[in-house]
Parts: C-alpha cells; sequence; structure tokens
C-alpha cells in the first residue's frame, strides 16, 4: 500500500506514518495540499492520503476530481473534535482518524479504505478452471486480454493476476477508457507538458509512466477512438512513450492487462478496433463467465456481499434465510456479480429478521427474470447505441410468452421516450448513482448515458447524484 501523509500536526502524523510503514506501507510526506496534488499529478502514487484536518481538504478533493486522480482521503486530527470530524467528512474525507494515533485503529482504518478488490471465490468448476488458466499465466509478462459481460469481474480478475504475478510489488494502475472523455484520454495515458493545451497549467505524468515497474489496466480498451489505438500499440509496441507537447520519449516498463465487455473480433471486422491493435493486446484470452453460468458461485458470493456490507455499515453480520437462497438461486442475474452486490449491500440494511429473509432481496422479476434474459443477454453481444435496443429485443422475441401480462398493460399509452427515461434513471439509482456500472448494465455507452441524463435535467427530470469512481 502507498500512503502519503499532508501536514506536519506536532509530529503525530510522523508517528502515524511510522505505524502505517510497520505495516508495510510505503510513505511519502507532503507539507500541504497543493505540494500533495502536484505529487499526485507527477506520478507519485498513492492508495491513500492522510491529511491533516487543518488543510484545505474540500478544495483539495475537488483538485483531485478536476483532475480525474482516484484516491480515498483519510482526515485526521488532534484529539477528538466531533464537529471537525464531520466537517472533513461532508467536504469528501472517506474517514477521520483522532491523533495521537493508535495503532490498531490507523490499522483498520487503513485496511477498510484500501481493501483490495481482488478476492476471488470460485466453487463452481466453470471458474475453478478459469483461475487455474490465470495463476498459470499470471507471473509471466504476457499481454491479457480480460473478456466478459458487464459486472463479471473483469477488474478484480486483473488485480488478482497483478497480485500473482512478479510485478506484485510495483504498482497497479487502473485507467478507464470508457469514463474518460476521448479529448482527455491521451493526457490520462501518456501525460502532457506544461502549454501544451489550453487548461494544462503545468507537467502532468501519465499513466504509463506512473505503472512503471507494474501493471497498467486498460478498463473497456474497446471504448478507445481509432487514432488514439494507434498511439496506443506504438506505446507498447516500443515500449515508450511521449507526452503531449514534448518531443522527447520516455522509456517505460509496464505489463499491458486490457478489458472488454464487446466481442473485439466483430469491432475489428467493423472496422472499430485495430486488427494488429487486436493482436497484440490478445496473446491470451481470458474469458470470465457470466454468474448465471457458474451458479455454485451464487450463494458463496451473496453470503460475502452480505458481509462486507455488514462491516461497512456497522450493522449485525447475518446468515442467509433458506428463502432467500431460493430467491437468489432463481433470478438470472442479467447484471452479473455487480447486480448481485448491489441487491445483497441493500438487502444486509432493509434485512429485519436474525437472517437475512426473502422480502429484503429486491431484485427485478419480470422483465429480467430468467424466463427472459436469455434472450437479451447474449454474451458479447455489441451494446445498442440507441439506449433502446434491449428493451426492443425483449418485447419482439420470436415466439416468446409473456409472463406478467400486468406488467405490460401497464407500459401501454406511455411513449418509448418515457419507458426509457424510467428505465435509466431506475438502473442509475439501483447502481447507487454509479454511470459506469448503470451505462453497463443498460447496454449503452457511458457517453450515451451521460446525454442522455443531460437532457432529462434540461428538462427538470430529478437525476440521482454521481458518485464511485465510475461517476
Amino acid at each position: 500500500m502507498r500512503l502519503m501523509i499532508v501536514g506536519q500536526l506536532e509530529g503525530y502524523i510522523s508517528i502515524a506514518g511510522k505505524i502505517a510503514l510497520q505495516k508495510g506501507a510505503k510513505v511519502i510526506h507532503c507539507d500541504d495540499t497543493q505540494e500533495a496534488l502536484g505529487a499526485l499529478l507527477n506520478g507519485k502514487g498513492a492508495d491513500v492520503v492522510m491529511c491533516d484536518v487543518k488543510q484545505k481538504i474540500g478544495p483539495f478533493i475537488k483538485a483531485l476530481e478536476e483532475n480525474r486522480l482516484v484516491v480515498p482521503v483519510v482526515a485526521c486530527g488532534i484529539g477528538s473534535d466531533t464537529r471537525t470530524a464531520v466537517k472533513a467528512i461532508q467536504d469528501g474525507a472517506k474517514e477521520y482518524i483522532p491523533l495521537p494515533p493508535d495503532a490498531e485503529l490507523i490499522a483498520a482504518v487503513l485496511a477498510a479504505v484500501t481493501q483490495e478488490q481482488d478476492t476471488m471465490i470460485a466453487n463452481d468448476d466453470v471458474m475453478k478452471n478459469v483461475l487455474k488458466l490465470a495463476d498459470k499465466i499470471a507471473p509471466s509478462e504476457a499481454t491479457v486480454l480480460i473478456t466478459g459481460e458487464s459486472g463479471t469481474g473483469k477488474e478484480i480478475m486483473s488485480r488478482y493476476m497483478h497480485k500473482k504475478s512478479k510485478r506484485k510489488d510495483g504498482s497497479f494502475i487502473a485507467v478507464n477508457c470508457a469514463a474518460i472523455p476521448e479529448n482527455l484520454l491521451e493526457s490520462e495515458l501518456f501525460g502532457h507538458e506544461k502549454g501544451a493545451f489550453t487548461g494544462a497549467a503545468g507537467r502532468r505524468i501519465g499513466k504509463f509512466e506512473e505503472a512503471n515497474g507494474g501493471t497498467l489496466l486498460l478498463d473497456e480498451v474497446s471504448e478507445m477512438h481509432p487514432l488514439l489505438q494507434a498511439k496506443l500499440l506504438r506505446a507498447i509496441q516500443e515500449r515508450e512513450i511521449t507526452r503531449i507537447g514534448s518531443n522527447d520519449s520516455v522509456k517505460v516498463d509496464v505489463r499491458i492487462l486490457a478489458t472488454s465487455n464487446r466481442n473485439l473480433e466483430q469491432s475489428v471486422q467493423k472496422g472499430e478496433f485495430r486488427e494488429d491493435l487486436y493482436f497484440r493486446l490478445n496473446v491470451v484470452n481470458v474469458r470470465l463467465p457470466a454468474l448465471r453460468e457458474r451458479p455454485n458461485d451464487i450463494l458463496p458470493l451473496a453470503q460475502f456481499f452480505t458481509d462486507k456490507y455488514a462491516d461497512a455499515n456497522g450493522v449485525p453480520k447475518k446468515k442467509l434465510s433458506k428463502p432467500a437462497e431460493e430467491k437468489l438461486l432463481a433470478y438470472n442475474w442479467r447484471g452479473n456479480i455487480r447486480e448481485l452486490e448491489n441487491t445483497m449491500h441493500r438487502a444486509i440494511l432493509m434485512s429485519l429478521e436474525d437472517d437475512v429473509e426473502a422480502d429484503a432481496i429486491h431484485i427485478q422479476d419480470s422483465a429480467f427474470s430468467s424466463g427472459h434474459a436469455s434472450s437479451v443477454s447474449a454474451p458479447n453481444k455489441a451494446p445498442d447505441p440507441s439506449g433502446v435496443g434491449s428493451a426492443a429485443q425483449t418485447s419482439q422475441a420470436p415466439n416468446a410468452t409473456i409472463k406478467n401480462p400486468a406488467q405490460v398493460e401497464n407500459l401501454v399509452g406511455r411513449t418509448i421516450a418515457d419507458v426509457e427515461r424510467d428505465m435509466i434513471i431506475n438502473t442509475l439509482d439501483h447502481c447507487l448513482g454509479n454511470r459506469t456500472h448503470a451505462a453497463n448494465i443498460l447496454g449503452i455507452s457511458i457517453r450515451t448515458l451521460r446525454n442522455k441524463l443531460s437532457q432529462y435535467k434540461d428538462e427538470g427530470v430529478e437525476v440521482p447524484p454521481a458518485s464511485g469512481t465510475g461517476g
């Protein structure tokens, strides 16, 4: 873990740093938030920032967001002033640690904030075979393309492979190619020099340089613009990059992992993705099965998420009741593991019994039930850019049997635009405001989703606030 400490606090924060070092963390120190921001922009990566509460935490977190730097901030201060702690949390801090530091408290908070998302549950034989392949190729330097439907855990698999690799002590840097606007993605990957373009107030180190000696994940690489694909191919082949606004090349030593929920072979045939880049990325392919293809993992995953969110929300851990288990197994999980995680997060909060009861598990058992989902969730199918293709395919499937006529009757008299708007807003609410997750479940691009939400806001529709890294 990489810890950045910001501020002085009469030496107490240095003690906190020493405790973190004893716990195996790599620690760097900055005097103030301005120096910390500069360090992060220049490639001094951090998994968590521990910041003196007297620093300007709110503006600092806003600057991180504006520069697309995803790093949690933990505030700390002398004593246990409740108002100060609340203000820090309101400004965006994930936690507040009172000083002088308690070793166990610091260890627990840092572990919770930087909990590695690399736990792989594989009770099903299908998933066991996938893990065997991942374990075999992880120690190599081969570029790996991880494919599978949205929500199957492609980024978790990439983190798992990094932990199993020879680069495990190096950085793991992830770039969501779908969530970053096209005009900013090149700078995100390769960096830029001061004055390279409007708004480039200083040098910025790109993700290739930040991942030097470690692993770089290109998440949803299929969303990358063809012109940028050519520059990416050169960077991978030559193992060097050139920052925007510079003529000097920089050598980089990174292992590339890439993910896609699209069928890249079809994208190549359509001219949407470069064939040479596809072959360069697809040295080894790890295909993650949909959750419905690994039914023996549904209940272990459900219990794992139930325990996880019980801890996160400070509520007692509970087992799943038998009716709850039956309900979970009967569902098709079109959104895969991501949908299951969100469902169990809600369930542990809403449960009123000693065990999680079936009524606490809220899932859409009509449009996306096992009787219908199979007709609309074909693996590796390219998302419909219009945003309404899934609904159309469901209603027009040949020889389809309508299992809930009342649900269909409720749609009569409504326009396609109204139904689409409700589907998008409800899905976004289901994903706790995470735009990337919602777009994946809906089968549309993040760009299409943002355009729709902008349109709805202009129309006066209340849109769920953004949250999470994909917001």
